[in-house]
């Protein structure tokens, strides 16, 4: 079956590139580096933790832009794979591991889709039975643009909670690339607030820390929460609900187009007929000069 955008009347459009799922970024982060592959590939090849901002705000330029690119987002698609080509080796238990296995580059794709379904679960005002069937064989024609094996893709929406289950309970682990997503006790200043002085922001990193762990936390599924040796208790769990229905509560004053990062916006208004390129990554967020013509990295010459 030949591959297919996703366009605006899907529900992966509707919510993907919302800025609520960038609240979720820790629990993606540290949900793909679980995988044995994946992390070891993190630990081994990965400059994030050097550029931990910089990193994680250009890779959604690409990463959304598979979603959002129209016509375009086939050939993004294949970028964002070719990103993955040198990224190999053996961990340091023996295993062999490549960025392109197949069952790798699923896992790390099913945490988007399961973004992508918590977020709307959470902080969207919900989803019935029928949308979550839709939004997973979205996810489907969203991964086919990848050009990759289709082998690992369980086959309806009920076959994958039982993936999602298997790879929960049994298939993750507790490794030193998820650790260190999760030590966020010397991050540096987001971006937005590079002017706060650092006495000030040293006792703000502690709380905001500790906020987003706990918030992650109560997105795991309760065997990750366990492997990671997290407790979890009903008053927290009907807290984090109630704080997600007050984000969603939010979002309903922020304009719809506001709502989305600048390459899901784009995406938006050509959709309403709008003569608008795909958006690349501002030059804030490139990566170091010295690591501009790495293969593995998104480097855009348009960055401004």
């Amino acid at each position: 079956m030949a591959a297919q955008p996703l366009g605006p009347d899907s529900l992966t459009w509707k919510y993907f590139g919302d800025w609520r799922t960038l609240l979720m970024a820790l629990w993606a982060g540290s949900m793909q580096n679980m995988h044995p592959g994946l992390g070891a590939g993190v630990e081994e090849h990965s400059e994030f933790f050097t550029e931990r901002w910089q990193r994680l705000f250009r890779s959604l330029y690409p990463i959304g832009g598979v979603v959002y690119d129209g016509p375009r987002a086939a050939e993004t698609a294949r970028a964002v794979r070719g990103y993955h080509d040198t990224i190999k080796g053996v961990d340091n238990q023996g295993r062999r591991y490549h960025a392109l296995d197949p069952d790798t580059f699923y896992w790390a794709h099913s945490t988007f889709f399961m973004l992508t379904l918590i977020a709307a679960e959470r902080m969207c005002g919900g989803l019935s039975a029928d949308e979550k069937q839709r939004l997973y064989a979205e996810h489907v024609d969203w991964y086919r643009l990848y050009g990759m094996s289709m082998r690992p893709v369980p086959a309806s929406w009920e076959e994958f909670q039982d993936y999602w289950e298997r790879m929960c309970v049994a298939g993750l682990e507790d490794n030193k690339a998820t650790r260190d997503v999760l030590k966020l006790d010397d991050i540096d200043k987001p971006p937005l607030i590079g002017w706060l002085p650092d006495p000030l922001w040293r006792p703000a990193r502690a709380v905001i820390a500790r906020s987003f762990v706990w918030w992650t936390v109560g997105l795991y599924h309760p065997a990750v929460r366990a492997r990671l040796g997290y407790t979890w208790s009903g008053r927290e769990e009907r807290l984090h609900r109630l704080l997600g229905r007050l984000i969603g509560l939010a979002f309903r004053f922020v304009p719809h187009d506001r709502r989305y990062h600048p390459r899901a916006r784009a995406g938006w208004r050509r959709a309403r007929g709008e003569h608008v390129p795909p958006v690349e990554t501002p030059a804030r967020n490139l990566p170091p000069v010295s690591a501009r013509n790495d293969p593995k990295h998104y480097s855009p010459l348009e960055a401004t």
